[in-house]
């Protein structure tokens, strides 16, 4: 697997938590403007994920272990960072597994 193909899809992995995080955000304010602008960033985002995974010349399907895996840990580090919600240790646990089927996925 090249480097930049593991870019690609961390890249991607960014914007489809990314993405998520501006939705969730804008569910969870008052404001009506901003909840606006959160929503609207986060379609924005979530349709640059779209793109950045779909234009790539591969298949997808043989790499989706290693972005399943990208997805987990940066969901993980996002949801702590912005909504100080640390992993509990099942997560962690779980997520060990999520990262070691993803790595057997895409590299047997």
């Amino acid at each position: 697997m090249k480097p930049t193909t593991l870019l690609v899809l961390f890249t991607a992995a960014i914007l489809e938590a990314g993405g998520d995080a501006f939705v969730r955000s804008g569910l969870r304010t008052s404001a009506p403007s901003i909840k606006t602008l959160l929503f609207v960033a986060g379609g924005l985002v979530l349709f640059s994920y779209g793109w950045v995974v779909n234009t790539a010349p591969w298949d997808f399907g043989q790499l989706i272990g290693i972005y399943i895996s990208f997805f987990f840990v940066v969901a993980q580090i996002i949801s702590w960072l912005v909504f100080a919600q640390p992993p509990a240790l099942a997560v962690l646990i779980g997520g060990a597994f999520v990262i070691v089927g993803g790595i057997i996925m895409s590299f047997a």
